[in-house]
């Protein structure tokens, strides 16, 4: 998703979005480490994916 599809969506949205991506993050780490990652560059974006949410979850606290 990008950046304005995501300020749309409320914050309860994107907490759950953070939680589904923080465990995909974590199952992709996992599978790396058992050498049975098939795209690296996906850990890639899901990185930059929670960067995005957390930056817009810290933006609509000011």
């Amino acid at each position: 998703m990008n950046a304005e599809e995501l300020r749309k969506l409320n914050e309860v949205d994107l907490s759950k979005k953070l939680a589904d991506l923080q465990k995909k993050q974590r199952e992709l780490r996992f599978s790396k480490a058992r050498g049975e990652l098939k795209n690296p560059l996906e850990k890639r974006a899901v990185k930059r994916s929670i960067a995005r949410i957390l930056t817009i979850i810290r933006e609509s606290k000011v």
